[in-house]
């Protein structure tokens, strides 16, 4: 099992905290670092946060949220053999055309190392601030993938869509990789329906076993009826409920076909933080790595 360290960004948010983080992850074993994203957080929100048991958002007004490519430009140069991900990225409120360019850019330089994990959000008050259509943003998303990799695939590339019509452009440089992978995340029906229809991975956010279980089996089933192969999709899953015993967590999350951990970096905040990062990643991260050797 791979392990990432999730909404690295968060804790990283000054320079010096930033570098320390990158390095200590990287020298510690983890894969790859991931930065979360919301533009802004509204003062007033009535919309129901999907991952927590009373519908509220584990945020304040003024918490943090870097922009994570911005930030993930950051790790690159900090931590040069990870790879860099989105946990997620809210593709339906981007210009397609300027993220594929930002995406693009950051795979380039740095050498071949990104991932896109998105959404397509749960929060309308910040769409209505951002003045993008709540309705359709699945559809949304889903026509804004096919434009990116459109543009990435090669030169004059055009597009004509319900959201997108351009006609043929150029969109240089283009990823190091063949296509930049993309995971979905979400637990509900349609976020696997459009994991098996565009992903490359899945990434929910429950964290209770069993019904991460549940999801991944949904995952496995929805692949077999379009007469896909499971196993071309990656399982990504939180790893915040197994802390308090993180090796049976590794066991019992290998067992339910998880192929990366992602490790919530808010349990490295604060004092000392650091310190307890590289413990983790010394005796877990590395320990597993070395054993799936």
């Amino acid at each position: 099992m791979r392990f990432g360290l999730a909404f690295a960004s968060s804790i990283g948010i000054e320079q010096e905290q930033a570098l320390a983080v990158c390095r200590t992850a990287e020298e510690a074993g983890f894969e790859s670092l991931w930065g979360g994203e919301h533009v802004v957080l509204p003062s007033t929100i009535d919309s129901p946060y999907p991952y927590s048991a009373d519908g509220k958002i584990p945020a304040e007004p003024d918490t943090p949220i870097p922009d994570p490519l911005i930030w993930l430009a950051f790790a690159a140069a900090a931590a040069p053999t990870m790879r860099l991900g989105t946990c997620i990225l809210i593709v339906p409120q981007r210009n397609p055309l300027v993220l594929a360019k930002e995406l693009a850019t950051l795979d380039r330089i740095s050498g071949g190392r990104v991932e896109l994990g998105l959404g397509v959000g749960w929060l309308r008050e910040e769409f209505d601030a951002l003045g993008v259509p709540w309705e359709r943003r699945g559809a949304r998303n889903d026509e804004y993938v096919e434009a990116m990799r459109a543009l990435w695939a090669g030169p004059h590339a055009e597009f004509h869509g319900d959201f997108v019509d351009f006609d043929p452009v150029t969109c240089s440089p283009r990823p190091v990789q063949d296509t930049i992978p993309i995971l979905v995340g979400g637990d509900t029906d349609a976020a696997i329906s459009r994991a098996v229809r565009i992903a490359d991975g899945y990434f929910p956010g429950e964290g209770d076993l069993e019904r991460l279980e549940g999801l991944v089996a949904k995952v496995r089933r929805a692949c077999e009826d379009a007469d896909r192969d499971p196993d071309a999709i990656e399982i990504n899953a939180m790893f915040g409920a197994h802390l308090a015993s993180p090796a049976e967590g590794v066991e019992a999350m290998e067992s339910i076909g998880v192929n990366r951990a992602m490790v919530p970096a808010f349990a490295f905040a604060g004092d000392g933080g650091t310190d307890r990062l590289a413990e983790f990643g010394e005796t877990i991260a590395s320990a597993s790595t070395t054993r799936a050797r």
